[in-house]
């Protein structure tokens, strides 16, 4: 049997993944067609309800679920990995109202947090997340939302960080915050969802096991410009035991974070 799988190039997703898409586990009678595409056009997709088994932001995990459900491998939750809200210069977050945000899509983690911690600022322009810094520097907005490996780079660019949207989820919920999940479409039989997800689990035991020490050559291939430094960076922090299986903590965050995204949405 044939699915369709759809997830990032970014280090994270590819450390996840290698082993399952590159047959390094027994993947059995599965086989997967995969896609590598930003995460806004993976939301964009799972809308649509094209792919079988895709990531997706857990922005848009509501607008979806009645057509997928949520694995539990394969995600990525954690602590001190949230977005980050950046200027060029230093701007007074108790007065956003006025000012132009770029946030890396409209459905992301990274829209709902700072929705959550920003009611009032609703100039918002979105963006693939890989723009956000430029359009900062070049003025085009008064700040903007960096997700991915922009966290570790944009003080190189001269950028000021203005808050940790993930420290404040995690201050106000007492909960890991919920980034990307992986989800497949409901109408897959049972017995084959339980197999993806056990497969999804294997592949990333697989790669804390053999592919951490030595980063395989699928992940340098599709890191584009980052050095090794910043692909560990990018692994050591989206890439942890809720990656291996949500469990009660996980599920609880997840849970959280739906009921927030409709309170917003009310």
């Amino acid at each position: 049997m044939k699915l369709t799988l759809g997830f990032s190039p970014c280090p994270n997703d590819t450390f996840i993944f290698d082993a399952l898409v590159n047959k390094k586990i027994d993947t059995g009678d599965l086989d997967f067609d995969v896609v590598l595409e930003d995460v806004q056009t993976l939301n964009n997709w799972a809308l649509q309800q094209k792919p079988d088994v895709s990531k997706i932001s857990y922005g848009v995990l509501p607008l979806v679920l009645n057509n997928y459900t949520l694995l539990e491998s394969g995600g990525a939750l954690g602590k001190g990995v949230g977005p980050l809200l950046i200027a060029k210069t230093p701007v007074d977050t108790n007065n956003l109202t006025d000012k132009l945000i770029a946030i890396p899509g409209e459905n992301t983690t990274a829209h709902v947090l700072f929705s959550l911690a920003f009611p009032e600022a609703k100039n918002k322009v979105f963006k693939v997340f890989n723009q956000i810094e430029d359009a900062v520097l070049s003025g085009d907005v008064d700040a903007g939302v960096i997700i991915h490996e922009n966290r570790f780079t944009y003080q190189d660019k001269g950028l000021h960080k203005l808050i940790d949207l993930g420290d404040y989820w995690e201050t106000t919920t007492q909960l890991p915050i919920p980034l990307g999940g992986i989800v497949a479409k409901r109408n897959i039989e049972n017995v084959i969802l339980k197999q993806v997800d056990s497969l999804i689990k294997q592949s990333v035991e697989y790669a804390f096991k053999y592919n951490y020490e030595t980063l395989s050559d699928y992940v340098r291939l599709h890191a584009q410009e980052m050095s090794e430094h910043v692909m560990r960076q990018h692994i050591d922090l989206y890439v942890n035991d809720f990656s291996i299986a949500l469990g009660e903590k996980g599920r609880e965050a997840v849970k959280k974070f739906v009921e927030v995204y409709a309170a917003l949405h009310s």
